[in-house]
């Protein structure tokens, strides 16, 4: 697994604020909590957005996308790391590589699939500069998933999808999840879990994400 550097423009209190932060929001999850404190979000923004990289916010990456709010993505990170193993996880939405570089402190091996070819040159940047080598990045059409890697233990959908993509449900090992934000103008993040060729769900909470679109921008 690699590791990140928490070197940079931003101090160990700043973070020390945003983790307290997520906790009084009910992140409890230590290991989730711990991940967060490690990777350095100014990183992963617009260097005139990078003072506010730890304020509990989502923020424009450009071509319509945005980085989560922090409290986002230890909440999803959290809800796939308590809920089982986490050896081979798909990620569909790299966008900043944020999300990713979470992630990638507490699974084997993360596959992250963006359809804007600009926004995956950035992320493998930042995923070098940072050492993260258990991440592969793709420029693909997210919504197909990534059958040649399959069967995952988790994917985690990192844009709304109108309808829940049922298609993706084939490429989780038995007793893996799909955590998938779902809907238009009102959106819940909905945690699925595979038992055998049945799946069981549980609505986690509203949540506002970009839309999950199809093909691929280059």
């Amino acid at each position: 697994m690699g590791a990140t550097s928490g070197a940079g423009m931003t101090s160990m209190r700043t973070r020390e604020r945003l983790i307290a932060r997520l906790r009084e929001q009910g992140v409890r999850d230590e290991e989730t909590l711990a991940a967060v404190s490690v990777v350095p979000r100014h990183l992963f923004v617009d260097e005139a957005l990078a003072t506010r990289a730890y304020e509990d916010t989502a923020l424009p990456i450009g071509h319509g996308q945005t980085i989560s709010q922090p409290y986002i993505v230890a909440r999803m990170t959290a809800a796939l790391r308590t809920s089982g193993p986490l050896d081979r996880v798909l990620e569909i939405g790299t966008g900043s590589g944020y999300q990713a570089a979470v992630l990638a402190q507490l699974v084997g091996r993360l596959y992250t699939v963006e359809r804007v070819s600009a926004l995956v040159r950035l992320a493998r940047a930042r995923f070098q500069a940072l050492r993260l080598t258990n991440i592969v990045c793709r420029h693909a059409d997210g919504c197909e998933g990534w059958p040649d890697e399959g069967p995952f233990d988790a994917i985690m959908i990192t844009a709304a999808a109108r309808t829940v993509p049922t298609g993706l449900f084939a490429q989780l090992k038995d007793g893996g999840r799909l955590l998938v934000p779902v809907g238009s103008e009102s959106q819940e993040l909905l945690l699925y879990r595979r038992r055998a060729e049945s799946m069981v769900f549980e609505r986690l909470e509203n949540v506002n994400f970009v839309p999950l679109l199809p093909g691929e921008i280059v």
